[in-house]
């Protein structure tokens, strides 16, 4: 597998409206296998494929470290609570903002199989799930961000201090 370039925000891929996958073919699978190691390199816990330049419905997503999910044309059909907290972007480097995110969602999505499935998430899983399917129709967190965005270096300074 391979690292991929991110492409960071002023990107114009990064707001364009991603397509369905209609096939899983080996190039899917290696696109699939690419954004891991990039997630993973990056030491981001999602990733979406326009964020590595391919308008396609894929995202990866693993919260803990030991469990990857690929979601394929994946839509959420049920969300309910609230939690506002940092958020912030491997294509928005060294920034993060407060946004505010439904704390429980379920989607449904294809896996690699091209199989139908549904994931429930909460708290951390349900922020990385919107955050990445808002990538696949071409929205930034930014845009999300309640106040101003912050240099990375001034939340490390307000925690340490």
């Amino acid at each position: 597998m391979a690292i991929r370039n991110i492409r960071e925000i002023g990107d114009p891929v990064l707001n364009k409206k991603c397509k369905e996958v209609t096939e899983m073919t080996q190039r899917i699978r290696d696109l699939i296998g690419d954004m891991f190691d990039t997630m993973y390199e990056a030491n981001g816990v999602g990733l979406a494929a326009p964020q590595v330049g391919i308008l396609k419905r894929i995202v990866v997503i693993d919260t803990t470290g030991e469990d990857p999910l690929v979601l394929i044309n994946p839509r959420i059909v049920e969300s309910d609570g609230e939690q506002t907290g940092l958020e912030g972007c491997l294509s928005v480097p060294g920034k993060s903002g407060n946004v505010t995110r439904p704390n429980h969602v379920k989607a449904v999505y294809l896996d690699e199989n091209m199989n139908e499935c549904e994931i429930e998430g909460e708290e951390l899983l349900a922020r990385a799930i919107c955050h990445e399917l808002d990538h696949l129709e071409g929205e930034l967190y930014v845009d999300k961000v309640e106040g101003n965005l912050m240099d990375n270096s001034e939340i490390q300074e307000t925690e340490e201090g």
